[in-house]
């Protein structure tokens, strides 16, 4: 096959296959909304036309003609008497983009409209009585082959998976934002569209494959309808989680936005979604709110999977993420886990109960978490117990606190010196320091070294600084925390391995186990949030007399991640392709980590 190449300046429609110009509008609007139609309602090619683009006529006779961005027909046929669904992207103003969607459709045959800037969507239905022509906002449009009257009856077993949730959780925030009363903030806007996550994961898990979800919004059902069944959903989810939520949480938006909510996400199944949901709706609400000044970064799926798949973890292994916020390295590590267990119960023929059991033994007993900030801890703690149908090994602590100060439950759970696996973006800068005698003095990486000449080795000193930047206290905190044996991936700033000043912690790391790999990811990796350098640090715990003088490491340079420097979507990624680069190292090495041990 070959590839096609454009010019500079130009991308491919996703529909037609043409080229056509990069403009703002196109990448953010025209073509997220055409894949999602393909993908998402499941509407074939043949039925839409993008380019070149149809044009509705002022009359069918003639008169002036206005181009439509997307048009979608009853079939292959793109004629004006097969026209369904208009879709506007030109307008910035949500009032506007409104008016001239349903200009656009009283001229047309069409009788449903979708306006969608990139920030923000809304679906309209036209209907025509005695002579009039009426417009109403409905929940969604149908998917391919349903009626209007269908949408929101979906069966547990309709749920699909998404590649599009960056986008939809999106535009709900930016409507939310303009439409919602009395909450305009976004970790307030954020933590009710957690509460509605809820939910929704909740009537995933426990609706029988037939029967219709209760997480659902009908085109002709009022919203206060939708919001009283939320209501009753979202109390027993309190009930079924009592340990991680509060009796005193809420779902406290107004009727209409709760529908419109419920009415963007019903299509779809969370649980299976490629990219955590929870990640995704914090990264596109909490923004600047919860980032920056307190280093807190969430790292890209592609980033977790790979250190993930590196690490490679089993039931065996007891797994901690020691800076965890909303919990994106303990649910892939949950999930790496699962589906090997899926594999052995086919190849030993399980029932469902036993597998069912060993699943539910992992997410009980063998996952970890701390967070220091209370929000993301509680997020986190109740993310994983829904997943994990049970109680939740996360904890809302201060991870470089002496654990004597931890509290009871905590310390019941995380002990040093227990851990196997560890994977961990870890928050780090200058201007969050870690201050403190008691803390510092827990680190052997607190105090003062000083080079020695004779020798050119480092030598610890008896002086303890004042303060230390947290990035480099984690990496002796997860020391720590890991058994002789156990190993780790950590995301650190590129400093830790290159500046001379910082060599001696090279050096301590040296007497603690040995380097497996360093892996450099560009600078875009983690922005827009952060253009600090980095790279992931794969390292095994070991007694001192059981490490090797003379062992390989693994060095990679991923040159793509996926996205720009502003986020945007690139199409190529190296850091998803060294998870098996690794492997074929190993295997050229004859590398395991259980070597010596």
């Amino acid at each position: 096959m070959v590839e096609q190449t454009t010019k500079e300046g130009y991308i491919i429609d996703f529909v037609s296959g043409q080229e056509v110009k990069a403009t703002p509008e196109e990448i953010e609007a025209v073509q997220v909304f055409a894949r999602q139609l393909v993908e998402d309602y499941k509407y074939p090619k043949e039925h839409i036309r993008t380019r070149p683009q149809y044009r509705v006529k002022q009359r069918p006779s003639g008169g002036k003609e206005f181009p439509v961005d997307i048009a979608v027909f009853l079939s292959n046929n793109h004629s004006f008497d097969n026209e369904y669904i208009l879709v506007e992207c030109k307008k910035k103003n949500r009032k506007d983009g409104k008016k001239q969607l349903e200009d656009y459709l009283h001229f047309s045959k069409a009788y449903l409209g979708v306006w969608f800037n990139g920030e923000e969507r809304l679906f309209l239905r036209k209907i025509e009585k005695q002579g009039k022509i009426f417009f109403e906002e409905i929940p969604n449009i149908p998917q391919f082959g349903q009626r209007v009257e269908d949408i929101g009856k979906f069966k547990r077993k309709d749920l699909k998976s998404t590649h599009n949730l960056k986008a939809i959780f999106k535009a709900i925030r930016n409507h939310l934002a303009a439409n919602t009363i009395g909450a305009t903030r976004d970790e307030v806007l954020a933590q009710q569209l957690i509460n509605l996550i809820f939910c929704k994961i909740y009537d995933e898990k426990f609706t029988k494959p037939d029967d219709i979800v209760t997480f659902r919004a009908g085109v002709d059902e009022e919203p206060k309808e939708v919001k009283e069944r939320i209501l009753g959903l979202f109390e027993q989810v309190k009930r079924k989680y009592k340990d991680v939520l509060d009796k005193n949480d809420v779902i406290n938006l107004d009727a209409k936005s709760v529908n419109y909510v419920v009415g963007e996400l019903q299509n779809y199944c969370l649980i299976e979604a490629e990219r955590d949901a929870i990640a995704v709706a914090f990264e596109t609400f909490i923004g600047r709110a919860l980032k920056g000044e307190q280093g807190q970064f969430f790292t890209p799926r592609n980033v977790i999977k790979m250190m993930t798949n590196i690490l490679d973890p089993n039931d065996e292994d007891m797994i901690i993420d020691p800076a965890c916020g909303s919990g994106g390295f303990l649910i892939e590590a949950l999930r790496h886990i699962w589906d090997k267990l899926s594999k052995e119960a086919e190849e030993y023929h399980w029932t469902d109960n036993n597998l069912m059991e060993e699943k539910m033994d992992v997410a009980l007993n063998k996952i970890r978490g701390i967070d220091k900030d209370y929000f993301l801890a509680k997020v986190a703690r109740a993310y994983m117990a829904i997943i994990g149908d049970g109680k939740s090994g996360i904890f809302c602590e201060d991870s470089l606190e002496n654990p004597k100060n931890w509290s009871d439950k905590t310390q019941q759970k995380i002990d040093l010196g227990k851990f196997t696996v560890l994977l961990t973006n870890p928050p780090f800068g200058s201007k969050i320091p870690v201050r403190g005698e008691d803390k510092l003095k827990q680190f052997d990486l607190s105090y003062k070294w000083k080079k020695e000449k004779k020798t050119g080795k480092w030598e610890k000193t008896n002086k303890l600084k004042d303060k230390e930047a947290p990035q480099i206290l984690f990496i002796e905190r997860c020391l720590q925390l890991l058994r002789d044996g156990g190993r780790m991936a950590i995301v650190l700033p590129d400093g830790v391995y290159g500046n001379d000043s910082l060599a001696y912690i090279r050096q301590w790391l040296l007497e603690q186990g040995r380097f497996v790999a360093v892996i450099d990811v560009p600078i875009e990796t983690f922005m827009p949030n952060t253009s600090t350098k980095t790279s992931i640090m794969i390292f095994q715990k070991l007694n001192k007399n059981k490490i090797p003088k003379d062992y390989p490491i693994y060095m990679a340079m991923a040159q793509s991640c996926g996205h720009d420097r502003r986020g945007k979507d690139t199409g190529e990624d190296d850091i998803s392709k060294i998870a098996d680069d690794f492997k074929k190292w190993q295997k050229e090495n004859k590398f395991s980590f259980n070597d010596g041990i």
